[in-house]
């Protein structure tokens, strides 16, 4: 595994990658309370399969954030990224908030994405969405990490993942800095008004869109208006997983590598 820092337009954005195949395969992940680094040796395990086919990048937010960021602007910024890297026509995979910014970017940089996944998001901040970004703004503002985290782990998980990995899940963010907490805030902010559903038509690469019944964090609706709009395939769980159905369900990296594959 190989991490680096890209410095290009002002922007300053870590990243890791694994894998030694000759195409690129883009992750952009959700939002979270830290970077994403923090996680690359499970997000690298998790993603084995992938690193015969693929050369795989797993993209954080820029370090340096401006106290008002748009879901835009953080496409904008992957892209600047991936261009300065000599990523292009790329298999991406955006989850969670990642799927917004997955979404922005096809329908501005198309010559970027070849295909693309976008697995538990939704094209615009609806009322189940803000509710739960106003309730984690709320309480990373007050800098109660345990609260915050629990609201986390109810949002985000099913009961069973919930009951198997309760002790390190409900201590993931305790060493959370109070900069992370800002930071978090900053994201987080950048879904309420959110809304990218007229530049779909704009999107022209395959989209697979993957969602769960019980995704309580976005809803269930989000995933079949996206497909509806872009006339996409789509694939639903059922009520057995939650809005991180990507860490949950067993088949699913195995979903997403037949897609791109059968793109090719």
């Amino acid at each position: 595994m190989r991490t680096d820092t890209v410095i290009t337009n002002g922007i300053e954005m870590s990243y890791f990658s694994f894998g030694e195949g000759e195409r690129a395969f883009v992750i952009l992940p959700g939002l979270n309370v830290k970077s994403i680094l923090t996680s690359a040796k499970v997000i690298e395990n998790a993603y084995k399969d992938f690193a015969e086919d693929y050369t795989v990048y797993v993209f954080d937010r820029r370090r340096n954030l401006p106290e008002q960021y748009t879901i835009q602007q953080m496409a904008d910024d992957t892209a600047a990224v991936m261009q300065t890297l000599g990523i292009r026509d790329a298999d991406v995979f955006g989850a969670s908030q990642g799927g917004m910014i997955a979404m922005c970017l096809a329908a501005a940089y198309p010559e970027l994405v070849h295909a693309m996944v976008l697995g538990s998001t939704t094209a615009w901040g609806n009322e189940i969405a803000c509710r739960s970004c106003e309730n984690w703004i709320r309480l990373a503002a007050k800098g109660d990490r345990t609260a915050l985290t629990a609201g986390f782990i109810d949002s985000l998980y099913s009961e069973n993942t919930i009951g198997r990995y309760r002790d390190y899940l409900t201590h993931m963010n305790d060493d959370a800095t109070d900069e992370d907490l800002r930071l978090f805030i900053i994201l987080a902010r950048a879904i309420i008004g959110f809304d990218v559903r007229g530049d779909l038509k704009k999107i022209s690469c395959p989209t697979l869109v993957i969602g769960a019944e019980n995704d309580l964090a976005l809803g269930a609706e989000p995933s079949r208006e996206i497909a509806e709009l872009l006339g996409s395939e789509l694939f639903f769980y059922g009520s057995e997983y939650g809005h991180c159905v990507f860490d949950e369900a067993p088949d699913y990296k195995t979903r997403l590598l037949d897609f791109y594959r059968s793109k090719r």
